[in-house]
């Protein structure tokens, strides 16, 4: 037979003896705390917290999912793909600037500048970065139209392919060295990371 969005919601709310649940047994159905977010290993721009459908149960078949990034000074959400979601994000503390690429015969980078309270659109597909240029924290809250639209970062996917490919890639007619791609891949951050070099010069 098949699971009802009500059957979904009653497994999640309910009790064993079919009674609403209460307290922090409901709370923790109903609540996402993105405050508890935690720098990853070799993330050292800031800290971020996802709410899909893989840790918030109750976005099953929703069609939505929520990040919240906070950036320290300088910190940057490297070059990433939603494969499987629009991304609408809003900064709600400090700045924060942006770039993407749409796709092959849209080239050029479009790029801008977002303040408190202002929004931006990330296609699904497109390549994008968020970036804070300033010396105080930034936090932005991005909502994607899927409750498991994904994240695909660029620089990682691409290095993760095989050296043949990658050097073709980047050094055709004259390939880089294997090494160097070696060097390249152990040095990549996770996905949030500190720059612009002159950000950091200007922050100490």
């Amino acid at each position: 037979t098949k699971v009802t969005a009500v059957d979904r919601m009653k497994a999640l709310l309910f009790d064993a003896n079919g009674n609403i649940k209460t307290g922090d047994a409901l709370r923790q159905q109903t609540v996402f705390d993105f405050s508890n977010a935690k720098p990853a290993k070799n993330e050292f721009g800031g800290s971020k917290a996802a709410a899909t459908v893989a840790n918030f149960p109750i976005l099953t078949e929703m069609g939505l999912s929520t990040t919240v990034a906070f950036l320290s000074a300088c910190g940057m959400n490297t070059p990433h793909v939603h494969p499987r979601g629009n991304e609408f994000l809003t900064v709600v503390n400090g700045t924060v600037e942006f770039g993407m690429i749409l796709e092959n015969g849209i080239a050029n980078e479009i790029t801008g500048t977002l303040n408190k309270f202002q929004g931006a659109v990330f296609p699904q597909g497109s390549i994008h970065y968020q970036f804070n240029p300033t010396c105080n924290d930034a936090t932005f809250v991005a909502t994607l139209n899927n409750e498991d639209a994904g994240t695909n970062q660029v620089a990682q996917g691409f290095f993760g392919l095989n050296n043949e490919v990658v050097k073709a890639a980047i050094g055709y007619p004259v390939p880089s060295k294997g090494e160097d791609i070696e060097t390249f891949r152990k040095n990549i951050p996770l996905s949030l990371a500190q720059g612009i070099e002159r950000c950091l010069r200007t922050c100490n």
